[in-house]
């Protein structure tokens, strides 16, 4: 295949974060403060960024404005010539420090909503008052002119509410609204029997979702990432594995995408120690799945193979403990079947969660579907 420059970079610049999520998308295992790179570090891996080809930097985490050096950090992404998008919660912002992150060259917020409903908001992510917080935040990311999307993670014990997180996306004035079921990989596998909502929720869901979008078209674009469980055909992995977009974790690692360490064997390469240009071209971790010559059947003869690439290697590895697997949220997979029961039955679960927090015994995230 003919290797073309990736469109973004995820840098995770902290594991750290005040909420709780216990759908997280970091790892079990939390990077401390003192492994995280330092501003001088993350100016670097910029500029190799844009020469790479990169257009936009997602600055991510953790929550990424517990970096007092946020400001600097933007500042270095945006002398770069890179299109500087921060992820975030929210809930640390204030008037001052969104004026200094525009000052400093941020184009864009993505804005986090674990639920409309305040106590749910507050139980989900583990942070008292955090829903108000995140409302007061979007009135002053809007009100020094920057464009908002609206990120909500939905599952069973918030989707009921989805025409409700439209409404919540139009008053708060964002200009895109992400709804994306949980992926379930890390700590939300750990969660997934709280999580998983049943096919009739997901039914309803999907049905406001596709009313809404020719009602509001020019006023708010919708994006919709279905749950992969309930799927006839699996989501390409971050656009197949190695194509667009690289991944550094708070300590710099490079990975090809951010649920990538949940792979035993994979070897990633650090931007403290190789430039981001040979770790694109020559990484092992990014050689492992590009391509098709990986594939077993029926990926390999398979029509789409080009177009969803067997699906998510994380979620095949997650559930087979076979990362060249077909993604069982294929319908042609001959687990496909077993997986919708799975999901059947983990969607009568405990409500109850397991709170993403730094610990020095994370608990264990695996779950087989072996072949019979």
């Amino acid at each position: 295949m003919t290797l073309q420059p990736p469109i973004g970079l995820l840098a995770e610049l902290t594991h750290r974060c005040p909420l709780r999520c216990p759908y997280c998308s970091n790892p079990l295992e939390l990077t401390r403060a003192e492994r995280e790179l330092d501003t001088a570090s993350w100016g670097r891996v910029f500029r190799e960024a844009a020469e790479l080809g990169i257009l936009q930097v997602h600055l991510s985490g953790g929550e990424p404005t517990l970096r007092p050096d946020l400001e600097e950090i933007v500042a270095r992404a945006r002398a770069a010539g890179l299109y500087v998008n921060l992820i975030t919660a929210g809930v640390l912002l204030n008037v001052e420090r969104v004026a200094r992150l525009k000052e400093a060259g941020l184009d864009h917020v993505q804005l986090s909503l674990q639920d409309v409903d305040p106590a749910s908001a507050e139980r989900i992510g583990g942070m008292k008052g955090a829903h108000a917080k995140k409302l007061d935040a979007a009135r002053l990311i809007r009100e020094v002119g920057l464009p908002i999307t609206l990120n909500a993670v939905m599952h069973r014990q918030n989707l009921d509410r989805v025409a409700e997180v439209v409404e919540t996306a139009l008053a708060i004035g964002a200009h895109r609204l992400e709804i994306a079921h949980t992926q379930y990989y890390g700590w939300a596998l750990v969660n997934r029997r709280a999580l998983m909502p049943p096919r009739e929720q997901v039914a309803r869901a999907r049905a406001v979702v596709d009313e809404a979008r020719p009602r509001l078209k020019g006023r708010l674009v919708i994006d919709y990432v279905a749950p992969d469980y309930y799927a006839r055909y699996p989501k390409p992995c971050v656009g197949g594995w190695g194509r667009s977009v690289i991944t550094v974790g708070p300590d710099g690692k490079a990975m090809p995408c951010h649920a990538a360490h949940t792979i035993p064997g994979l070897v990633f390469d650090n931007v403290a120690e190789r430039p981001l240009a040979w770790i694109w071209r020559n990484g092992p971790a990014f050689e492992a799945f590009r391509g098709t010559d990986w594939m077993q059947e029926p990926c390999r003869s398979c029509e789409r193979r080009e177009i969803d690439f067997g699906g998510c290697r994380c979620q095949a590895m997650a559930l087979t403990s076979d990362p060249t697997a077909t993604d069982p949220a294929c319908s042609l997979s001959p687990l496909h079947d077993r997986l919708l029961a799975l999901a059947d039955a983990d969607s009568l679960g405990d409500p109850d969660f397991t709170y993403r927090r730094f610990m020095t015994r994370p608990p264990v995230a695996s779950d087989e579907l072996s072949p019979s």
